[in-house]
């Protein structure tokens, strides 16, 4: 019994004391607790990187778009909204190697234009566009393709909302001029042609608008070059 009394009063007066302090552990309202100042600069701290890395990705689309401009005969805006992943994917293997398109926003787009002939495509930032970047004078063809695309996947809202060739925007409405273009070869032959007929022919041919004009003589001059070429051989 002793020695039980003696444990039960050595126990007891250290358990409630232990309980009487943890419960009530003075805080000093001075002190911000580590923890918690610590997450506050941690989600403080990514918005910054997310921002670097959005400066980044925007750059780098503008250097492209830029890039896609050099050597660049045509650019027309298509409208993009309704277009699936999988159709976009399958738009693209229809397209020969002188046509790009790129997805990107209309202001990352018109930076890039800004300052250049293409500056006169302005109308068509609104929406949402997929742009397509003729690398090649003959410009039916390499508009063909989306044509016969869009007619198979009846895809007749997502049209062709503008584009701008030789210095000059085409609205939708005027883009069939673009697409009966005729190709250098009759062109070509338009000439030789005229050179065979009265004089009067010719005066039409040589007033034609100054884009046929030049890619007759450029036909011609090629035409000399490999007759040239194959009389030195």
């Amino acid at each position: 019994m002793e020695a039980s009394s003696i444990a039960m009063s050595l126990t007891l007066p250290y358990t409630k004391t232990q309980s009487f302090q943890i419960l009530n552990r003075p805080i000093n309202p001075f002190n911000k607790p580590g923890p918690i100042f610590k997450t506050q600069r941690h989600r403080n701290h990514f918005p910054t990187i997310t921002a670097a890395i959005s400066r980044g990705k925007k750059e780098e689309t503008v250097d492209t778009v830029r890039e896609q401009l050099e050597n660049c005969y045509l650019l027309a805006a298509i409208n993009y909204k309704g277009f699936t992943v999988k159709q976009f994917q399958d738009l693209r293997k229809t397209l020969p190697e002188t046509t790009k398109l790129i997805v990107a926003k209309n202001t990352l787009v018109y930076k890039a234009l800004e300052g250049t002939q293409w500056e006169t495509l302005k109308p068509c930032m609104k929406g949402m566009n997929v742009w397509l970047f003729v690398h090649t004078e003959e410009i039916p063809s390499a508009i063909k393709p989306y044509r016969d695309f869009q007619k198979e996947k009846k895809l007749e809202d997502n049209d062709f909302t503008g584009a701008v060739f030789e210095g000059k925007f085409y609205g939708a409405d005027e883009f069939k001029k673009l697409e009966t273009l005729p190709t250098r070869a009759e062109i070509y032959a338009t000439l030789l042609g005229s050179l065979k007929s009265p004089a009067s022919a010719l005066v039409g041919t040589l007033q034609a608008p100054a884009r046929e004009l030049v890619l007759v003589l450029k036909a011609y001059v090629k035409k000399l070059e490999e007759e040239a070429a194959g009389a030195a051989e």
